[in-house]
């Protein structure tokens, strides 16, 4: 298949089960039918599992929790999400 923006042949490649053609010229991702539907139903998001026990414990008047949690001394690195997986070409 040919870019609909620029004539480049379109790349196929799969990505966790869903087929993908992108354009390696501009970037363009289209999607065959009902891929869309795999991605909206592979990156609704979970329920997180619930805590026991209450939640303010350990806060201060200043409504902060653990104070050391974010002291900057290393980078928290954020879980990538199935989206970006699925679009990193």
């Amino acid at each position: 298949m040919k870019c609909p923006v620029d004539g480049e042949t379109l790349v196929m490649a799969d990505r966790s089960g869903v087929e993908i053609d992108y354009c390696p010229k501009c970037r363009g991702v289209w999607l065959d039918r009902g891929e869309l539907d795999k991605i909206i139903e592979r990156s609704a998001p979970q329920a997180a599992p619930r805590r026991e026990g209450p939640d303010n414990v350990h806060q201060g008047p200043w409504g902060g929790g653990d104070r050391h949690r974010d002291d900057g001394r290393r980078p928290h690195k954020r879980r990538e999400s199935f989206l970006s997986e699925l679009f990193d070409f």
